[in-house]
């Protein structure tokens, strides 16, 4: 049977993936029958890389040029390819995307937050996990030559609102439970 077929759809979906059907084959969630909302999302990324590369990252004195804004323009078409790269994600008409930046010069870090908006029957965290991740990934392209030793991580869901599940935000670390 195909994977579009309803009747081999998990009949008990809420606690279950929802990109596989009841025989465990891969399929594209079908939203037709969800409303349409408004829906947004906010993820983050780190960079660890050293002090003295943040201050060349706010000097603009890397040779690849001005590593944040070419950072935020790649996380910015990232969002908007989600769907190419993540095979069951739905295309979607993103109303706005945002990144931006923190840079602490005397930890070595680089505080990555990606926004993503959408009217749409389906959830936006893909894109704006896809973007803060695409924006790391191009700070690291940039500014390699100098720390080949960065590291990234980590790229989390930090909130998401709209949908049948409403607000859903990432507890506090260190919060009481």
């Amino acid at each position: 049977m195909s994977a579009e077929n309803p009747s081999k759809e998990n009949p008990n979906k809420e606690n279950q993936l929802t990109h596989l059907n009841a025989d465990g084959s891969a399929l594209m969630v079908d939203v037709s029958g969800k409303a349409s909302s408004m829906r947004e999302a906010i993820a983050s990324a780190s960079v660890q890389t050293r002090p003295d590369v943040i201050a060349l990252i706010e000097q603009a004195l890397l040779k690849k040029g001005d590593v944040l804004a070419t950072a935020r323009i790649a996380g910015i078409m990232a969002a908007k390819k989600t769907s190419d790269l993540i095979p069951l994600c739905h295309p979607l008409p993103l109303s706005k995307v945002s990144i931006d930046f923190e840079l602490n010069a005397a930890s070595g870090q680089i505080f990555i937050q990606s926004l993503c908006r959408v009217q749409s029957q389906t959830g936006v965290e893909m894109e704006a996990l896809t973007a803060a991740s695409v924006a790391a990934l191009t700070i690291y392209d940039m500014c390699k030559a100098v720390d080949p030793a960065m590291v990234i991580g980590p790229i989390q869901l930090q909130q998401k609102t709209g949908g049948k599940h409403g607000l859903w935000q990432r507890p506090i670390q260190g919060a009481a439970l």
